[in-house]
């Protein structure tokens, strides 16, 4: 069974920072894609930064120059490292993956989502 699980979500103060982190496990064979994903009460689900394994990286326009994507697909581990935080960023995160797993199918997984407030 594949997952992907994250954490480190939380309450913070306008202007402050966190980090979130993904970890994936089970029969994967291959990391394709790793990101993460934002919802807010009453609002679609949004893509806030996605990277590939074969180089690339997505921001939305909303977090460009605040929030950094990372990881390791070999390692099955990836971050958000978010700064500057503003109350608009207030959401659940979750974190995404597409993923080629050992009997060779390709499909995307989500995490639970961890909660980030931030109070102005």
């Amino acid at each position: 069974q594949v997952q992907v699980v994250e954490s480190g979500g939380g309450l913070v103060q306008a202007e402050g920072s966190l980090r979130l982190s993904c970890a994936a496990s089970g029969s994967i064979l291959r990391i394709n894609a790793m990101g993460w994903y934002r919802q807010a009460p009453g609002k679609q689900r949004e893509l806030v930064a996605r990277m590939f394994a074969g180089g690339g990286i997505n921001y939305a326009d909303s977090v460009k120059g605040r929030f950094t994507i990372s990881g390791d697909p070999v390692r099955r581990t990836w971050y958000l490292r978010m700064n500057s935080l503003k109350p608009s960023d207030t959401a659940v995160y979750l974190c995404n993956a597409i993923m080629t797993t050992r009997v060779g199918e390709t499909a995307e997984y989500w995490g639970q989502g961890t909660q980030v407030t931030v109070s102005s």
